[in-house]
């Protein structure tokens, strides 16, 4: 490798992506540095996936308690502690962050505590000693960071999902803005753990993208467990004694005493100095690549949310492995995006892989759904007011499954699972043929024998 560049790659950004193409690349033979400005591991393992399912363990301990009652258990009102959750998922995600740091050492890479800055195709500037680095390959690996969108009067009131980690105090009212996974696990979160919780979307339902039914399911339960109001934004945000006053546009007022606007996210490129290599940005603020990861700068990369492809932190690693692969393995690969498990932890929990209904129709035209909706049994004794459902959406033409739905406790394991068959190309025949495990509510995914009907009579058997 040339010897005119001080390292053959530079990574900006410490996250999930990032720290994978590093550990690989350098696992190849590559000289490489990781500027990283705040904490290595990113949003998911510092300030997002990881405490923020911790903080979902948490919340859903005073459902266990609850239903403890029904299966004969007798307990002393339980109490919660904000500041014990804390002090102990602080400290765990310390934990983790010294793990990242450990193997990015052990693997050879050079981190830089600085922000990193593009200067040219070649060369990156560290903006808090100065120093410029000149790197054969650069890969942008910076994430995305929530907004507060639309700007309203008096934004600077709420927190974004950010300032949840930094909360010193359970508020006892929030309000949280957003219909989307953030807007939906952490209104969750705050319920469960007893603060009253009001949750607030522009649309009809909950989880743009995600099946109807699904998003209906995920309604019905939140409306039992929070003041959900849909249909609804909020006008201005004003301080009111202690207090903060949302007024909305049905002229209605929310006093709370904390305002949590979890609308989205956004490619985080301000001031990176990509204009100056000849990078220009997409429609939504991303940076546009190819299959492999390459930005219209031969020697510049980019993967992870900053690219806003799938924002998922497996995908961020996918993308950051393959990136390393072709660069420096010598074995081009891509990431396919077109399959993805994913889960949304709510409570209950949503599990999903492939189309939705209204996708696959018109994917395949003529579809078949099956469906089942069932009381958890757990819920029999417990008495647990909570439905569990199920969707498996068939390509009448194939029989491939193209499209499996869980609604339900533990759905993200459950869907991990059923991700492997739905990616390897499984049928309703192998679904069939598969033995059912009893009892179980994941059995039901391998016992529907007949479609159920629709409203939509189109390729419904």
């Amino acid at each position: 490798m040339g010897d005119t560049f001080d390292v053959d790659l530079f990574v900006i950004g410490g996250g999930s992506g990032g720290v994978r193409a590093a550990r690989i690349s350098a696992g190849y033979g590559a000289r490489v540095m990781l500027a990283e400005e705040y904490r290595v591991g990113g949003t998911c393992v510092i300030r997002g996936c990881v405490p923020k399912k911790l903080m979902v363990y948490a919340g859903r301990f005073a459902d266990e308690f609850e239903d403890a009652a029904g299966f004969g258990w007798t307990l002393q009102p339980p109490r919660f502690d904000w500041s014990v959750l804390k002090a102990r998922r602080d400290a765990e995600v310390t934990r983790l962050e010294g793990i990242y740091d450990a193997n990015l050492i052990r693997a050879g890479v050079e981190i830089v505590p600085e922000r990193a800055v593009i200067e040219d195709a070649h060369t990156v500037r560290l903006t808090g000693s100065g120093r410029c680095v000149r790197a054969r390959v650069i890969l942008v690996a910076v994430g995305a960071r929530p907004v507060k969108e639309p700007a309203i009067p008096g934004t600077e009131l709420a927190i974004t999902s950010d300032g949840v980690f930094e909360l010193e105090s359970l508020p006892e009212r929030i309000l949280v803005i957003g219909g989307g996974y953030i807007a939906v696990e952490f209104a969750g979160v705050f319920a469960s753990l007893g603060a009253r919780t009001t949750l607030l979307h522009r649309g009809d339902r909950l989880l743009r993208g995600f099946d109807d039914e699904i998003r209906d399911a995920l309604g019905e339960a939140y409306a039992k467990r929070m003041d959900l109001r849909l249909g609804r934004t909020v006008q201005r945000l004003e301080r009111s004694g202690g207090a903060i006053l949302a007024h909305l546009d049905d002229g209605a007022r929310v006093e709370v005493d904390q305002v949590l606007v979890a609308t989205g996210r956004r490619p985080y490129v301000a001031g990176l100095g990509l204009e100056a290599a000849g990078i220009a940005l997409d429609g939504a603020g991303a940076i546009p690549v190819d299959a492999y990861s390459r930005t219209s700068v031969p020697s510049i990369y980019a993967v992870g949310d900053v690219t806003n492809r799938a924002n998922l932190t497996p995908i961020a690693i996918r993308e950051g492995h393959a990136f390393a692969d072709t660069v420096f393995g010598g074995r081009p690969t891509c990431v396919d995006h077109r399959l993805i498990p994913t889960a949304v932890f709510s409570t209950p929990e949503i599990g999903v892989v492939g189309h939705n209904e209204d996708v696959a129709r018109a994917a395949c035209g003529e579809i078949d759904v099956y469906k089942a909706a069932f009381r958890p049994m757990k819920a029999t004794l417990s008495g647990r007011d909570e439905r569990t459902l199920m969707k498996v959406l068939v390509d009448r033409a194939s029989d491939k499954v193209v499209g499996v739905h869980v609604f339900g406790h533990d759905a993200g394991e459950v869907i991990q699972a059923v991700g492997i068959a739905v990616t390897m190309g499984a049928t309703k025949a192998d679904f069939d043929r598969t033995v059912a495990v009893h009892p179980t509510a994941a059995e039901e995914l391998v016992t529907m024998r007949v479609p159920a009907v629709t409203k939509t009579p189109v390729g419904v058997g």
